[in-house]
């Protein structure tokens, strides 16, 4: 599994020949602006919650990509759904099997309006399986007990994207907690440095995992990890 950062908390993900973007947050983010939106090839979109930073694009690419398949809860799969968006829609703990493997909605602590001002449903994170790997993708969230379900319900975690920014999510004080509570040393951080609310500072926050023998990826916009 190939996992590209994309800024802020976009990713995406190859899992043999699957393409999976989520929360593409690009045209709006002048951190991203190397990152040519119209150019992603895709074949699923994950969408966490309805903020703008995390659906800001998803028109632009599903119409470059009319086969491609968007997946959130319910409520933004219907909002997109309108706009002619061909989507499969999920809820906290449901699981489904998909073309890279299979995927599981599981809970999140934030808010959730998509850009109109529609009810966006309850935010969530998913557990991506494909290629013999798992990766937990925690979206936008605080600290909670429910991530303590996560290793009693699925398959070991080989990697696990949590925000670090703090302020609108948890910090990477909290995300180490977290790490310890999903039972996976090996975190990819997003969602910090794109606004002045949530700079980051990345030294600080290696240390802290380090110290608590856990590895924190801080990639650049475009570089990629492989698990």
């Amino acid at each position: 599994m190939k996992i590209t950062f994309l800024g802020h908390a976009s990713l995406l993900l190859e899992i043999e020949n699957q393409k999976i973007i989520v929360d593409p947050f690009i045209t709006g983010n002048p951190l991203a602006s190397e990152i040519d939106v119209e150019s992603l090839e895709v074949d699923y979109i994950l969408i966490t919650h309805g903020h703008q930073d995390h659906v800001l694009d998803v028109e632009t690419i599903a119409k470059n990509n009319p086969t491609a398949v968007l997946i959130s809860n319910y409520e933004i799969v219907q909002w997109f759904a309108e706009k002619g968006i061909n989507g499969h829609p999920m809820n906290h703990g449901g699981m489904h099997q998909l073309d890279f493997g299979h995927l599981k909605y599981v809970n999140a602590i934030h808010s959730s309006v998509l850009p109109d001002g529609t009810y966006g449903g309850n935010p969530g994170g998913f557990i991506v399986t494909g290629g013999s790997k798992t990766v937990y993708i925690a979206g936008d969230t605080a600290l909670t007990m429910d991530m303590k379900l996560i290793p009693m319900t699925s398959p070991k975690l080989d990697l696990a994207v949590l925000p670090i920014g703090d302020n609108f999510t948890m910090g990477y004080e909290d995300a180490v907690v977290a790490s310890d509570f999903i039972e996976c040393n090996q975190v990819l951080g997003c969602h910090y440095d794109t606004f002045p609310p949530i700079q980051l500072d990345k030294e600080k926050a290696r240390a802290h995992f380090d110290s608590r023998g856990k590895e924190l990826h801080l990639l650049e916009i475009g570089q990629s990890l492989t698990i």
